[in-house]
Formats: C-alpha cells, structure tokens, sequence
C-alpha cells in the first residue's frame, strides 16, 4: 500500500496527475477506482487532476446531484460516480457502467461502499484529512500500478 501526504490541493491535483499517467501507461480497456473519503476530503479533486492531465478544460464538477458525470476525450470514455444518496442496486444499474464501449472506459466511484455488489476495481484511494494536510492510502491490484503512481508523483 502506498500512503502519501498531500499538504494542498495542487499536491492532490499531481496526484491525480499520477494516477492520468498510469491509466494512460497501462492502457487498460477498462480501469476502475474507487475513491473512500468524507465529504471534503478531495475526491472531486483527485479526479479533476485526472481530467487536467487528460487536457480536459472545462469544469469538472462533483457528481454528487448527477449521480454520474461523463466525459468522452483523449480516445476514453471516462465515468465518475458518486453513489453518496444510492440505497440499492436498481439505482447503480441505471447508470449502466458495464456498459461495452469501443474505446477505454475508466470508472472513478465514490462512495463504493453503497455499491453492494462485488466489482473488478484495479485501484482503491482512501482519503483523509485532517488541519494540516491530506492522507492517501493507495492500494493497487497489481504492484506495477502503484509503482508507476508512486514514481511520477515523486518525481514532479
């Protein structure tokens, strides 16, 4: 398990950075994370580094009224879901995430704990914070991955 201290938002923002790296290297059809944190603690703007590193230059919003926000760049179709108000399984099957694409379909969920089902899910984060700084707690499916998230954070 990789733990980072992030002291601000633009080292979360590099994180998100990492992990775009990563996604992109690896070049997975489909690559899911899911993203653990209170209200606060940043996933929004984890994944809005994604999407920077991605060129994405709109806003990017948290998808907590949408359920699901989608963005189609870069060759990928890239879901974030926040499952926050979700209380059954009918409410996830709605937003169809299986769904078979042509392109890389990347899956960022908060809240996967409301899920209740089992997913084949490549990265967990784990968010926190406290007054000084955010903590992440990375675990990855495959120690490649992390290496690679650990290595360009590390070394922007």
């Amino acid at each position: 398990m990789l733990g980072l201290k992030l002291k601000n938002e633009s080292s979360t923002l590099l994180l998100g950075s990492a992990i775009g790296k990563t996604i992109k290297s690896f070049n997975l059809q489909n690559f899911e994370i899911h993203l653990n944190g209170n209200l606060g603690a940043g996933k929004t703007t984890l994944v809005r580094g994604i999407l920077q590193y991605f060129n994405w230059g709109d806003v990017v919003t948290s998808p907590s009224y949408t359920l699901c926000e989608e963005y189609e760049l870069d060759g990928m179709l890239i879901l974030h879901v926040d499952l926050y108000r979700i209380t059954c399984p009918e409410d996830v099957e709605i937003l169809n995430l299986d769904r078979q694409v042509e392109i890389q379909k990347v899956i960022f969920i908060e809240w996967p704990e409301n899920l209740q089902t089992d997913r084949n899910v490549d990265v967990i984060i784990n968010l926190d914070h406290d007054k000084q700084a955010r903590h992440a707690a990375i675990e990855c499916k495959d120690s490649d991955i992390e290496i690679s998230i650990k290595t360009y954070y590390e070394n922007n």
